[in-house]
């Protein structure tokens, strides 16, 4: 019976975040059909931004009327959409319309809002839940949502998404001289898109599962025995803190990271209620909120709006990795700092300086996009993976550090994580889509009819 409430609680948790994530992997082939093209990127972030509009009111009721909303019929209601929003996604993700002259995805956009919502609500509402159950449960919850952002990734990595080749084609024009009309020929070299080994269709079917096995995961969930006095301690509106791709829920609970990544604040697990107090000074405990702020702007906001810029000058196989592997590799660092905690400043200022600098190379390659440095080298392409990996696996450590060392301080200290974390997160969302969207600061083309100098 233990086991299987293991699994029920790990299938649960894989829920939380599993859309979102399989999204954001399967950008580089969807950049190649939709009419945003590299500006799709930006749209989902600051989506996924306003989609906070779910968590906000699930924490202001709570707050302020306590009681009035059903905890179990919330988690039904928003898993449930997140199972239509995936099949919807599924068949109308290619649809577009014109809007003020323009084409747009936007079924894609308002089915993605829908998604975000789900996720970003689950924040505030599933591990609350899961504290009703033994403590032991909770920890397989959170290898659930690790495996939220790497399932997906492993799938994309199968379905082999954005792999392209160059093609001449031929056209046939009409060339007038005076009262002649005479047909020529010309060629030109056009981005051919291989077909993947699965479609668009069946990747968001897969998406559509895992959310009906979260739902029937949390259905037999509810069967279980509940422990109340643990559901009394954990569950005062106080302890719920808003957040986006990252969020801190409990003082006695764990850290989930960027894109569905999972983490504990401290390796003994949430059983360790009433971790020791650690004292530290204002001007470190600045640093460190100041860092938390820095990072997750760059982390949920700056950086992933300029992803297409960055990779695809390359290739699609090059964005299509660096995608796939810098969402592997949040949740391996997350693993690494369980097994590998540290409380360390000068480490945490090491790891932020690092990230920043992996951050800083991938912004400057797009900034030069389409014709950054090393393009026609397979040395460009290692490099720029190899950077958004690292930027990500940095950074994500980086966070864990920061919310163990908070934990260890005091419960307000976590609401204060929480609140900066979102507001950077805005704020890089908010900076990015006007330079992007409105400014055109970022420049497309594409790959095969590229003319850079050599």
């Amino acid at each position: 019976m233990a086991l299987i409430t293991h699994l029920l609680a790990c299938a649960f948790g894989m829920g939380s975040w599993v859309a979102i994530n399989g999204l954001w992997v399967e950008v580089p082939l969807l950049v190649t059909v939709l009419p945003e093209q590299w500006y799709l990127p930006s749209y989902i972030t600051i989506i996924i931004q306003m989609a906070n509009v779910g968590p906000l009111f699930v924490t202001l009721m709570n707050r302020f009327r306590p009681g009035l909303l059903k905890e179990v019929a919330v988690i039904y209601a928003i898993v449930s959409v997140g199972v239509m929003a995936c099949l919807l996604l599924a068949f109308l993700w290619s649809h577009t319309s014109l809007i003020a002259g323009t084409s747009h995805s936007t079924p894609f956009l308002i089915l993605t809002f829908f998604l975000a919502l789900v996720d970003c609500t689950s924040s505030v509402t599933f591990l609350p839940f899961m504290m009703q159950l033994q403590p032991q449960y909770t920890n397989t919850f959170f290898i659930g949502e690790g495996l939220s952002g790497l399932i997906p990734a492993l799938i994309a990595l199968g379905q082999g998404s954005g792999i392209s080749s160059c093609t001449n084609v031929s056209y046939e024009v009409n060339i007038t001289t005076g009262n002649e009309t005479m047909q020529s020929t010309i060629f030109q070299l056009e981005t051919h898109y291989l077909p993947p080994n699965f479609s668009t269709l069946i990747f968001f079917l897969l998406m559509t599962a895992m959310m009906l096995i979260c739902l029937l995961a949390f259905f037999f969930l509810t069967r279980q025995p509940k422990v109340w006095e643990l559901s009394q301690q954990h569950l005062f509106p106080s302890n719920i803190v808003l957040n986006s791709f990252d969020q801190i829920l409990d003082e006695g609970t764990d850290l989930q990271l960027s894109r569905g990544c999972s983490c504990p604040k401290d390796p003994k697990g949430p059983g360790d209620i009433l971790p020791q107090k650690v004292s530290y000074s204002l001007t470190q405990l600045t640093l460190i909120y100041l860092l938390i702020t820095w990072v997750s702007a760059l982390t949920n906001g700056v950086l992933p709006s300029v992803q297409s810029y960055s990779c695809l000058p390359y290739g699609h196989t090059t964005y299509h990795l660096a995608a796939t592997l810098s969402s592997v590799a949040n949740p391996l660092a997350c693993v690494v700092a369980m097994f590998l905690p540290s409380r360390s400043m000068t480490l945490m200022v090491i790891l932020t300086m690092a990230g920043t600098g992996f951050g800083a190379y991938n912004m400057a390659i797009a900034v030069m996009s389409p014709c950054p440095l090393l393009q026609q080298s397979p040395w460009g392409d290692a490099i720029i993976v190899l950077s958004w990996v690292l930027f990500t696996g940095t950074l994500s450590y980086m966070k864990v550090m920061a919310g163990m060392i908070l934990r260890s301080r005091s419960h307000s200290a976590l609401v204060w994580y929480g609140v900066l974390e979102q507001l950077g997160s805005l704020l890089g969302a908010l900076l990015m889509f006007p330079l992007v969207n409105v400014y055109s600061l970022f420049k497309s083309a594409d790959y095969c009819s590229l003319q850079c100098p050599a």
